[in-house]
C-alpha cells in the first residue's frame, strides 16, 4: 500500500474505475448472450428488442473506451447478421 497521499488516491480511483468498467463490460456481454439465446430459439420479436439493447450496450462501452470502436462495430455487424438470417 502506498504512503504518498496522491498515490493512495490513485489506487482508490483506479479500483473504482476498474469495477465500473467491468460492470459495464459484463452487462454488454450479458446483453449479447441474451440476444444470441433468442436467436437460437428463433424468437424474432424478442430478438429484435434484445438486438437494440445489445447495440446500446456496445455503443456505450465503445464511447467510454472500455472496448475499441472497431470492436463494437464488429460485434454489432455479427449480431445484425444473425438477426437478418433469422428473418430471412
Amino acid at each position: 500500500m502506498p504512503n504518498i497521499k496522491s498515490a493512495i488516491k490513485r489506487v482508490k480511483t483506479t479500483s473504482e474505475r476498474y469495477e465500473r468498467n467491468m460492470a459495464l463490460k459484463s452487462a454488454m456481454r450479458t446483453a449479447m448472450k441474451k440476444f444470441e439465446a433468442s436467436v437460437a430459439e428463433k424468437n424474432t420479436d424478442q430478438a429484435k428488442t434484445l438486438f437494440a439493447e445489445a447495440v446500446k450496450h456496445l455503443d456505450k462501452a465503445a464511447q467510454r473506451n472500455i472496448i475499441h470502436k472497431n470492436t463494437a462495430g464488429r460485434y454489432k455487424s455479427r449480431l445484425a447478421k444473425q438477426l437478418n438470417s433469422l428473418s430471412a
